[in-house]
């Protein structure tokens, strides 16, 4: 007989470890399948030096959310652990995290903290313990298929839900993970929170780069990667100079605001070229792209992507967390991966990922996903188009 985590034996019979980072979803999470009956056992991962970030709110697995996960352990009485991952982190999350803004990327710290330190390292560290399965505050669900494997879904709260951050999951961590907030929406978790007498039901949600003290993140590319701060030229899509930067790590493909240059029309960040330290800029019709290259994909959809793809196969992509699923194509292309745009999307940035639905809304299943190498449209923008965008008493200072 299976069991409320799909897992067959009694509740009492299944060991469980659940992260906790202090916060209410995780929280709710332990103290949710501690009330089930099952074996509980708490981690959290000290992640980077907290020192500096203890007392900022938003700040993830910094000294005040060990604190309360330490809390919220005794008072639902399971075991807790805090371990030490900063190396781990440091080397997987934070070092990527520099290089990639360093080469012009926007990057996506979230995604790779959970491939890595949390869906590598710390599910190792769950199967050491016995446990036999690893569960998350998430909200992301999976749903058992016919052939025993599990697939990942859309949560049911549209507003929370973290797929986008969550396609780098393996087959493997699939079948080893469990969200049990997947199908509730987050009122729901903090009244079970409240239920369960937890002083983190009200807390604030945690920011997405957790590793920022002070919240400028510049501050640590700046001394991972001093080459990123260093100045350059702001050019127009004709290569012309109309402008300077302090760094290509103060912009980012889509950027409007702070670009520090008058004209006409809105000036739109197009692209990033740190080998040169460019800053391209152009109108907003620059920005539409239809094509995205594609690095590092995985594949959690039936059957083998290659099969899959076969010709060409219609899905729905992500890419931006905050952007609703497109429809586009799939496509095998010189022993990669391509997707085509069927109505193009604006602000298509190297770095972030670019995810796979099998639907464009609702609890639709999460196919898989790839870093966004580049991006390429369909007609380019005929040169000499951001001339008329530009001030005319400008250009011709900035040109003679």
């Amino acid at each position: 007989m299976r069991n409320s985590l799909d897992i067959e034996g009694r509740p009492e019979d299944t060991r469980v470890v659940v992260a906790m980072s202090g916060g209410v979803d995780s929280s709710a999470t332990a103290a949710l399948l501690k009330s089930e009956g099952y074996d509980v056992v708490g981690i959290t991962l000290q992640l980077y030096d907290h020192g500096a970030a203890t007392h900022r709110k938003g700040a993830c697995c910094a000294g005040q959310d060990i604190h309360d996960a330490r809390n919220v352990a005794e008072r639902i009485g399971i075991p807790h652990y805090v371990l030490d991952y900063e190396s781990r982190f440091r080397e997987s999350v934070i070092d990527n995290f520099a290089a990639s803004y360093a080469s012009g990327e926007t990057p996506v710290p979230c995604i790779e903290c959970n491939r890595s330190v949390k869906f590598r390292d710390l599910l190792k560290t769950a199967r050491e313990l016995g446990a036999s399965a690893l569960a998350t505050g998430h909200y992301v669900a999976s749903r058992r298929m016919d052939d025993g494997s599990r697939a990942l879904v859309c949560a049911a709260d549209a507003d929370r839900d973290q797929s986008y951050f969550l396609f780098a999951t393996t087959r493997e961590q699939l079948d080893y993970l469990r969200f049990p907030l997947g199908d509730m929406t987050k009122p729901q978790t903090r009244e079970l929170a409240r239920r369960f007498g937890l002083e983190v039901a009200d807390k604030q949600d945690s920011q997405d780069i957790c590793f920022v003290p002070t919240g400028r993140y510049t501050d640590i590319i700046g001394r991972l990667r001093p080459n990123a701060i260093e100045p350059g030229d702001i050019v127009d899509l004709d290569g012309h100079v109309i402008g300077r930067h302090q760094g290509i790590i103060h912009f980012t493909v889509g950027q409007r605001k702070g670009l520090g240059i008058a004209s006409g029309a809105p000036l739109y960040v197009v692209k990033l070229d740190a080998a040169s330290r460019r800053v391209v800029v152009g109108p907003r019709e620059a920005l539409r792209m239809d094509r995205i290259v594609l690095r590092d994909v995985n594949w959690i959809g039936a059957g083998a992507l290659d099969r899959a793809v076969g010709s060409g196969l219609e899905i729905f992509v992500r890419v931006r967390s905050t952007r609703a699923p497109q429809p586009a194509w799939l496509r095998a292309v010189d022993g990669g991966y391509e997707v085509e745009l069927i109505a193009g999307e604006e602000g298509v940035s190297p770095g972030q990922a670019c995810v796979f639905y099998d639907a464009p809304s609702g609890q639709a299943r999460v196919l898989g996903g790839g870093f966004i190498q580049r991006a390429t449209a369909k007609h380019g923008i005929a040169r000499g188009a951001l001339r008329e965008t530009i001030a005319p008493p400008l250009a011709e200072a900035i040109r003679g």
